[in-house]
């Protein structure tokens, strides 16, 4: 099975290094120095990843042959594709690889239906999934524990539990007034930021 686990950026530097969009909960192994990636478009590869850093927050990759900027920049926007065994699995039990989340069905505690997980979004400080509505809507899902309260492979459900706003804004409407009424603030006016408190939103997906 292929798996899109990166997309190059712009080139870095004079040398030859890229900097990479990535889209893979596990970089050491998909994106380490000798993986050999099918790319898109196909007549770009494959690439064989010749040496990688973090810089700025951000991976940058060197493959081999790409010795210049110039080499490096006709890279840009360029998929990397991993071969990936459809039988592996993750190291750590709460986490997943994308293929076996896409096209999930998502749905309430009490089983009501919200749709079907079409994508996974990869963001620096949390996974997002992308789930289509019946009624061709798209709403997004942060993939953390607070929400999505079980991942049910047999049942091909994922089972969340949104806060008010998150799937009907009209209830994010609804919360705001009552917190305006009992007097009670709902987050920083300036910032957005909830109130102070310890939460724990580490996101479990993988890709």
């Amino acid at each position: 099975m292929q798996l899109v686990v990166a997309r190059i950026g712009r080139a870095h530097g004079i040398k030859g290094e890229v900097t990479v969009e990535v889209r893979t909960d596990e970089p050491e192994l998909r994106l380490g120095p000798g993986a050999v990636l099918a790319t898109e478009p196909a007549a770009t590869g494959p690439l064989t990843v010749e040496a990688g850093r973090v810089h700025s927050g951000r991976l940058l990759l060197r493959f081999e042959g790409v010795r210049d900027r110039t080499a490096a920049e006709a890279l840009r926007n360029t998929l990397l594709i991993a071969e990936v065994d459809p039988d592996e699995l993750p190291e750590e039990e709460d986490e997943f690889y994308d293929h076996q989340l896409i096209d999930l069905d998502v749905v309430l505690a009490d089983g009501t239906g919200i749709g079907r997980i079409t994508e996974i979004s990869h963001l620096p400080s949390q996974d997002l999934f992308i789930v289509e509505r019946p009624d061709g809507s798209e709403v997004m899902i942060p993939f953390v524990e607070e929400i999505v309260t079980e991942i049910d492979l047999e049942e091909q459900r994922a089972v969340i539990t949104p806060p008010p706003g998150l799937i009907d804004e009209s209830e994010a409407v609804i919360a705001s007034s009552r917190d305006e009424e009992s007097g009670e603030p709902s987050g920083d006016a300036t910032t957005g930021e909830a109130p102070s408190g310890d939460t724990d939103e580490t996101p479990k997906g993988d890709a």
